[in-house]
């Protein structure tokens, strides 16, 4: 599709029309409300995205996709961003009939190029048959801080190389089937000690180190052709002289990225929202401050009411004079030009052919259980045998075995005792996670004598007596101990001393921050695992006890003992 096409199409708009375009918003339920229909029409929005209050089954969310696109056609708003983030691992908003793939730090341990193009591939041709066609992934910060509460394993780890090469081969994938991509959080969120949902860091690292640092997977991405970049609500006082946060800066949004880097992209905010900016700003005063410094999209992701507001409060900007109307041509037609690329933009046939794609995508989503499919149906089904495999085979690739002494592993037939810390959602970006099988049980379906002690965050404190008790019994023989970013938590630190102090074999494997290890080096073994979703769980359990090898090497040190790339290697087991 031309640029004189699109031109076209915005000479045909209205001043309001192009504002909604810059709007991606957040709604609630799992099906779309007249209240919704009304917002989608009265606002002509550019887009809406999902989290996981908007998720119950994937057939459900291809009919909630395919009725937000209908309803936007027949109020006559053009097709909708339908967006998502899906980051693989420990963050994603659809976890159930899908192939969910291991996270950015697990990919990295696994250590395959191939399987980081092939997961983010996947991921997209899956989103992409349920109706979503934007995703807010890759991560692209290079986590070099091991006290960062809400990066972490969302990063490939921290050497700036490495996080450029995947975060390529990850956008590559994505965008390959047709999904736009996102690179995030620019210029980089991968060295605060403070989660920007709940205040504004400030990062105070000198130009020469984010050239050599943080800016590199950010270049690489750029010249290699990302569809979108997501501003970071971080303050670096070596890039804007006021104490502005990153999506609020015109020194670096446009100076530093449009002007100096050459992007000529979309550039989207983070939530506005999130207390970086609520707090501080204003979520409606944000949004005008965040189109100024050169934002293109306005990301917001609860609030109706914020979300007319902030459309009102940018329309005023402009026929006040304080925003040129050729600002908000030049976003939109980014915009446009984005949708056409990635196919929601085309003649009346080209867009009922879209449409009847859509059906035919519900439809297949309805007969996924359905064995008597057409040939070849299967294969492009979320969550189909060809796409869970590869889950499969990454996560247990990505299983790092640290340390390893006492002749702990594999470990011995003989009463375990099993304490796993329950996956929780930690930051807003993890939004909830469900509660899952446990470490025990999962080590109990490898034949592991298994006393299976799972607890919650909030439970750690108060178990904790019990169970060092138990685990001083004469019949325990051994203990595993799963942490959920103990490091963070006093009360599972000194759990997991008191363990040690028994003088029993301890196993400590790392169910999300491999950071954890450090605060254990007298354990038996460690473990990283990076992820609690069910699939890592199971594959830690098959590597302790010795059904698969330990493959994964560190994206990141642990101290001194341990630098990123270490990683003890195990034999497969001997057949027969």
């Amino acid at each position: 599709m031309n640029q004189g096409y699109i031109d076209q199409l915005i000479k045909g708009m209205s001043l309001r029309q192009k504002i909604g375009q810059m709007f991606v918003c957040g709604f609630w339920g799992t099906e779309i409300s007249d209240e919704l229909r009304q917002f989608i029409g009265t606002h002509q929005i550019g887009g809406l995205i999902y989290f996981a209050r908007n998720v119950k089954t994937t057939e459900q969310v291809g009919r909630l996709s395919r009725d937000l696109q209908q309803a936007a056609a027949a109020s006559g708003t053009l097709p909708l961003w339908i967006s998502i983030d899906q980051e693989g691992g420990m963050v994603a908003r659809i976890t159930e009939g899908v192939a969910l793939m291991p996270g950015n730090m697990a990919l990295a341990a696994a250590g395959s190029a191939d399987w980081v193009y092939e997961s983010a591939r996947v991921s997209g041709e899956e989103l992409r048959s349920l109706g979503i066609n934007l995703n807010f992934a890759p991560v692209l910060d290079v986590n070099n801080n091991p006290l960062n509460p809400v990066i972490g394993v969302r990063s490939y780890g921290e050497s700036p190389e490495a996080v450029a090469a995947y975060g390529t081969l990850a956008f590559r994938g994505l965008q390959d089937v047709g999904v736009a991509a996102t690179a995030k959080h620019f210029p980089g969120h991968g060295d605060t000690a403070v989660d920007s949902h709940l205040d504004l860091p400030t990062i105070t690292h000198e130009r020469k180190r984010m050239d050599e640092v943080e800016l590199v997977p950010f270049k690489k991405a750029i010249a290699e052709g990302i569809d979108a970049v997501m501003s970071a609500h971080i303050y670096f006082p070596a890039l804007e002289p006021s104490k502005l946060p990153v999506t609020l800066s015109h020194a670096v949004l446009t100076g530093l990225l449009r002007e100096e880097l050459g992007y000529d992209g979309v550039v989207m905010t983070d939530c506005m929202e999130m207390k970086a900016i609520a707090e501080h700003y204003g979520t409606v005063k944000a949004a005008v401050m965040a189109v100024e410094a050169g934002a293109d999209t306005v990301l917001i992701s609860q609030t109706p009411q914020l979300q007319v507001e902030a459309m009102e409060a940018l329309e005023q900007a402009v026929r006040s004079g304080r925003i040129a109307e050729s600002r908000i041509n030049a976003s939109v037609r980014r915009l446009l030009a984005l949708k056409a690329k990635r196919g929601l933009l085309g003649s009346t046939a080209e867009l009922e052919a879209a449409q009847q794609q859509q059906e035919q995508d519900g439809q297949a989503a309805r007969v996924h259980d359905d064995k008597q499919d057409a040939p070849g149906l299967q294969d492009k089904l979320p969550g189909n045998e060809v796409h869970m495999d590869l889950a499969r085979r990454i996560s247990e690739a990505s299983i790092t075995l640290v340390q390893a002494r006492d002749g702990v592993l594999p470990l011995k037939r003989q009463r375990t005792l099993v304490i796993s810390v329950a996956a929780a959602a930690l930051t807003i970006a993890d939004e909830v996670i469900a509660r899952t099988e446990s470490l025990g049980s999962a080590l109990a379906a490898q034949g592991v004598d298994v006393s299976d002690r799972p607890v919650t965050l909030t439970e750690v404190a108060d178990q904790a007596g019990r169970l060092v008790e138990e685990a001083g019994g004469e019949e325990v023989r051994q203990i595993v101990v799963g942490t959920y970013n103990a490091q963070f938590d006093p009360a599972q630190i000194k759990l997991v001393q008191d363990l040690l102090a028994l003088g029993k074999p301890v196993l400590v494997a790392a169910l999300r921050n491999p950071y954890d290890l450090m605060c254990f080096p007298e354990a038996s073994a460690l473990v990283a695992a990076y992820e609690s979703r069910p699939l890592a769980l199971v594959s830690t359990a098959k590597a302790i006890a010795g059904a698969v090898p330990f493959k994964g090497r560190l994206p990141v040190s642990l101290g001194a003992s341990y630098p990123a790339g270490w990683g003890l290697q195990t034999e497969a087991p001997k057949q027969g």
